[in-house]
């Protein structure tokens, strides 16, 4: 169920006609997962089709690499993935490797820990770096990670502080009273000049980056080096993370479960992920190819 309750009818298309694309964008959680974390047969099959008709899919997401497990077995050709919001790009065909990086530096991610230590007390922090994730004792484990180091966010933030020091990816911030549209905001007005922020969990959590770096900015990049222009881009999110790369892409699917920043963001609305709303757009999009060429 989503933060507006769930769709369940047809998707809603788009005001004129879907171009076929030449790339689909599409977030992971709440969007092409279900919410068992599986990827269901017919998205699978979906997948391939839009590959084999020539059509790149690329995964963008806020996991950090080590969580792509689920899905790189359904990454075909460039074998590519938008990691961490943005802040990673990785190969899953080669043991997700990191491609490129757009860190987050470490004195930004120092401001920005001191500044909403001010703006909301009672704010804990987790570092997520190249080599994986820190974080303060009071920060909720969500993840049991065995190699995680514990300590506070500027201690996590200052040691090995030099040109050999793992990228930081990004910065989460977890409140426990605050409501996570009400973090959000208080954050971003706070913190906003320092760093892109924006949140993906349903509990108030937010995820921090560089500035200027999200899904969308990075896509772009992604499809600059192809030769693709965001009208040739089709994408589906369902959380405030994907309302830039919705915005940027030139046709655009809110799933059925979405938050509403992100139905009032997309240029179309699908069913729940639940229910496969993006292989359900998928299909579509391949049926209208075919009914079209013959």
């Amino acid at each position: 169920m989503g933060e507006d309750g769930s769709v369940t009818s047809a998707p809603q298309r788009p005001d004129g006609p879907t171009p076929t694309p030449r790339l689909i964008a599409t977030d992971l959680d709440g969007t092409l997962l279900r919410d068992d974390k599986s990827v269901s047969l017919r998205t699978v099959a979906a997948l391939a089709a839009a590959e084999e008709a020539g059509i790149e899919v690329f995964f963008v997401t806020g996991r950090p690499a080590r969580w792509m497990d689920v899905v790189s077995d359904h990454v075909h050709g460039h074998g590519l993935a938008i990691c961490a919001n943005g802040a990673a790009v990785v190969d899953l065909h080669a043991g997700r490797e990191f491609v490129q990086v757009r860190a987050l530096p470490r004195a930004t991610a120092l401001t920005v820990v001191e500044t909403l230590r001010a703006a909301a007390p009672g704010t804990s922090f987790a570092v997520e770096m190249t080599t994986g994730i820190n974080y303060e004792p009071l920060y909720p484990p969500f993840f049991q990670d065995p190699g995680a180091h514990v300590a506070t966010a500027e201690k996590l933030l200052e040691e090995e502080a030099d040109d050999t020091a793992a990228p930081v990816l990004k910065l989460l911030a977890h409140h426990a009273e605050l409501a996570p549209d009400e973090f959000l905001a208080l954050a971003r007005s706070a913190a906003g000049a320092y760093a892109a922020i924006t949140r993906s969990s349903p509990t108030a959590l937010l995820e921090i980056s560089g500035l200027g770096v999200s899904k969308a900015s990075t896509l772009e990049l992604c499809c600059a080096e192809r030769g693709i222009s965001p009208a040739e881009v089709v994408a589906f999110g369902d959380m405030p993370n994907d309302v830039e790369m919705l915005r940027w892409a030139g046709t655009s699917y809110a799933m059925g479960n979405a938050h509403p920043d992100v139905i009032a963001a997309a240029s179309g609305r699908t069913v729940a992920n639940n229910e496969d709303g993006v292989a359900v757009v998928i299909e579509r999009i391949l049926a209208d190819r075919t009914a079209h060429q013959g």
